[in-house]
This record gives structure tokens, C-alpha cells and sequence, in this order.
């Protein structure tokens, strides 16, 4: 725990040694623990006293990944050669793995030597790609509502953040008139994420034609988060896609979410050979590659067939998805059903102050977990998310619960 009071006349405190103050970096006064970092420990600690809180907070997938997948790394893993240090750029066949598996499921070209890289995990490619482009006090344009490492990333590297708003009566898609009319001159980043967390809106193409004229005429970076695009959704849509779109846009993608793998961080990130080339600058300053048995894996995993995915990504929530709405409306919540992605987001009861107070009731009365949407910026206060990762037992255990709370 940060203290902001220091006791300096204590000389074992590690903060006031030798009577000299030590103070955290003026950056970490600019973001907070990470709320399900807090949130979980509160339920871990109730599930400790035995209240048993079934959990509809996060979006960790809870089945495991394909059989060739955990085979291919524990074939591997077996092996005396595979154990040193491996490129920072990742192995050739894992670059060509994913150049094919986006020129399968999105059609979209991608030099395997100069435009992929491997990361591990999207979350990571925010903070290299915010470090690789923006100076202190640079302009990022953030979403609200949307997920909140684009804003603590954006302050700790210290630019400057122009949330733009998110509206569900435009379907949850920027406003392009309201963009134009704002002061863009020092903007050199835009944060997108469709399909959308936490809404659910799904990509179109005529969006992402539209953020690619936009980034082009502003020269902004437009970077495209896009690990939803396998769950509850058939429509494969990539913003490289869209012709001329790699001289301005980066592609974040992850294996977390639709190749069940959120604990393996095996993610990469797509666009010009620059652009990669910058953050690979970053990157390699930080990590030292990612272990070559998971490396090979994650090729495995690449190529899941279409089966798979099908009963993976649309057979399994889709009956999740059920029992998720039923629980929205017997919270008196309301919800688009043209929803995609692993989460249902609600719009919750005008007699709620906001949604913390409807999560914490639903989270104290019916020992159910939900996420409270303002978490994800003011745009977000009078809504809710719940997690499709959990067992149609445990959905049907929190709905039976919540009718009676």
C-alpha cells in the first residue's frame, strides 16, 4: 500500500531511511489499483467466510484450450533445446502462423517477417504502442465507455487524454461530426475496440472505413483492439481490411478470449513493417521473449478448425448468453440482443443511483459478482456486465439467486 504520510523517525521504515523521504514516482498519482484487482480480492476474502460468491466479473474463459494446443506444448516442453532465450520478434513459424490464420479468418495480407508480432498479451501492446508514439503531453483519443488501460497506460506515459463518447443511441460508435468539432492538433493516437468491451457492439466495415479516412486526415494512429471477433459472431471483421488501412492503423489481437488461453499471453499486434519496427524498439527493452513451447502451441492453436470454434466460441455462450439475459431481466435491466463478445451489457433501472449501488446489492444479497459499468468511464454509470465465463450450473445457480435477493 502506497502511504502518502511517512513516519521519517522511523528508521526501518523503507520509505524514510536514513531520514530521507522516498517517494512512489509523481506517475502512479495519476492512476489506481486496477478494480478487479481490488474487487477480486473483497470476493476472495467472502469466499474465505464461506459465502461461496459466484463469480460474473471478468472475461477468463473456463474451458481449455484444443487438444492439439496443450499436446504441442507439452510435446515441446519435453524437449532439452527449447528452454533458452528466444527472439524478440517471435519465432518464424509463429510470425507466419498468425500472417495465415489473419489471411484465413479475415482475409487481410500480412507479411510474416515485417508487419506481425507477437506479444505477450494485448494488454502489453497497449503500453508498448503508447510508449513507441507518444511523448509526454501528446494527445490520445480514449472511449468512454471503454477499457480502462487505455486511460491508466495513456497517464502513465504521460500524454494527454481527449475522451471521446460512446453513445448507445449511435449503436456505441464514435461521433465523427463531434471529433471533427475538437481541438485535434496535438492528437497523435485513437484507442478502438470492436467488436466493443464493454458494449457489445459489433465491427462493421462501414466504421472502419470511416476510422481509416479519419486517422489519414488527422494523421492519428488509429489502433484497433479486436479480441472479441471469434465469440458469439461469425461476421470476421479486421480494420486492415480496409484498403490503405496498415499505413495508419495497428491491429491488437489476442488468444485469450477465442482460443480459451487467457493465462498462456499469447497475443500479437499487425500493421506497417515502421510502425512494428518502433515498437519492437520498445519491447525489446522490456521483455526477452516469450518460452519457445508456448510459442509452438500457439501455432497449434491457430489452426483450430472451424468445428471447433464453432463449439467454442458460438454454441457454448450462446447458451451462456440464455441464462445471462434471463439474470439481466430479472434485475429490471434492459440490453440490445444484437450483442456479440463474452459479456452482456444491461442498462440498469432508473431507480438505482448508479451501477455500483445495483452490483453491490446484487453482490452482498445474492453473493453474485457483476461488474459495475462505471468502471469503464461516465458513459458507463447506469449500466452493468456480466461475464458469459462461468458454467450454465453457476449462471443458473446466480439466477435462482438473484430472483430471490
Amino acid at each position: 500500500m502506497i502511504m502518502n504520510n511517512i513516519d521519517n523517525t522511523n528508521p526501518n521504515s523503507p520509505s524514510g531511511v536514513g531520514g530521507k523521504t522516498i517517494k512512489p514516482a509523481d506517475r502512479l498519482n495519476s492512476v489506481s489499483e486496477y478494480y478487479f484487482s481490488t474487487k477480486l480480492k473483497e470476493v476472495a476474502e467472502m469466499n474465505a467466510r464461506g459465502l461461496n460468491v459466484i463469480s460474473l466479473g471478468i472475461g477468463s474463459p473456463d474451458m481449455p484450450p484444443s487438444t492439439e494446443t496443450v499436446e504441442a506444448l507439452s510435446k515441446s516442453a519435453a524437449e532439452a533445446t527449447v528452454h533458452g532465450y528466444q527472439p524478440y520478434v517471435g519465432i518464424p513459424e509463429l510470425r507466419k502462423a498468425f500472417a495465415n490464420w489473419y489471411q484465413k479468418w479475415f482475409a487481410v495480407t500480412l507479411n510474416p517477417a515485417t508487419e506481425v508480432q507477437p506479444l505477450i498479451g494485448s494488454k502489453e501492446g497497449i503500453l508498448h504502442i503508447s510508449m513507441a508514439f507518444l511523448n509526454p503531453g501528446d494527445g490520445v483519443l480514449v472511449p468512454d465507455p471503454g477499457y480502462p488501460t487505455y486511460s491508466s497506460v495513456s497517464n502513465l506515459v504521460q500524454a494527454k487524454i481527449h475522451t471521446y463518447e460512446l453513445d448507445e443511441a449511435n449503436g456505441w460508435q464514435p461521433d465523427f461530426d463531434a471529433l471533427e468539432q475538437m481541438d485535434l492538433s496535438n492528437v497523435k493516437l485513437m484507442w478502438v475496440n470492436y467488436p466493443n468491451m464493454p458494449t457489445g457492439a459489433p465491427a462493421t466495415k462501414e466504421l472502419f472505413e470511416k476510422l481509416v479516412a479519419f486517422g489519414k486526415k488527422h494523421g492519428i494512429v488509429i489502433v484497433n483492439d479486436n479480441p472479441y471477433s471469434f465469440i458469439l459472431n461469425e461476421n470476421y471483421l479486421s480494420i486492415l481490411q480496409v484498403e490503405g488501412a496498415k499505413d495508419i492503423c495497428i491491429e491488437l489481437n489476442s488468444m485469450s478470449k477465442s482460443h480459451n488461453m487467457p493465462g498462456w499471453r499469447m497475443g500479437m499486434l499487425a500493421s506497417n513493417a515502421e510502425f512494428v519496427q518502433w515498437i519492437l524498439k520498445v519491447k525489446s527493452n522490456i521483455d526477452s521473449g516469450q518460452f519457445k513451447p508456448m510459442q509452438l502451441a500457439a501455432i497449434a492453436a491457430l489452426q483450430n478448425s472451424k468445428e471447433w470454434h464453432r463449439k467454442m466460441n458460438i454454441e457454448l455462450y450462446s447458451n451462456r448468453r440464455n441464462l445471462a439475459e434471463e439474470i439481466m431481466k430479472t434485475l429490471g435491466c434492459t440490453f440490445d440482443e444484437k450483442q456479440v463478445g463474452m459479456f452482456l451489457w444491461g442498462k440498469i433501472p432508473d431507480n438505482y443511483v448508479d451501477s455500483g449501488e445495483l452490483a453491490d446489492k446484487v453482490l452482498y444479497n445474492a453473493k453474485v459478482f457483476i461488474t459495475p459499468g462505471f468502471i469503464f468511464g461516465e458513459k458507463g454509470k447506469r449500466f452493468i456486465r456480466i461475464s458469459l465465463c462461468a458454467s450454465e450450473k453457476m449462471l443458473n445457480e446466480a439466477l435462482e439467486r438473484v430472483k430471490v435477493m
